[in-house]
């Protein structure tokens, strides 16, 4: 929410939440540029399995340890038929600071003229 209203305050606008169904396939960023065709995605470290602050379950580790490798197989299979249907995706992990998610972003925006932020 933080990035969404860092960026709202610079003046970009885009959507929340929007499902893109890509040829059998179903995504949903958490922020779409949809004119520019980029999504961004903000992954918890946990239910994504970060490689610095991830962790594998203690307990329950049958059930925990499936559950999460399938969300990394979601998040690939989802960058794939992005990328495939033309969209640049940014994928940012929970634990980046604010201004370096803001910095990606935007420096994603900067490869397509398409959309200005309103001044």
């Amino acid at each position: 929410m933080r990035l969404r209203a860092a960026l709202h305050q610079r003046g970009y606008r885009f959507r929340k939440d929007l499902r893109l169904d890509l040829g059998g396939t179903r995504v949903r960023p958490d922020i779409v540029f949809t004119r520019k065709r980029i999504a961004v995605f903000v992954d918890g470290c946990f239910w994504h399995l970060c490689p610095l602050h991830g962790r594998k379950p203690k307990v329950n580790d049958w059930y925990w340890g499936p559950k999460l490798q399938r969300t990394v197989e979601r998040d690939r299979a989802a960058t794939a038929a992005l990328t495939a249907a033309g969209w640049n995706v940014v994928r940012l992990w929970e634990h980046v600071s604010l201004e370096a998610a803001v910095e990606e972003v935007e420096r994603a925006m900067a490869d397509s003229a398409a959309i200005r932020p309103y001044q």
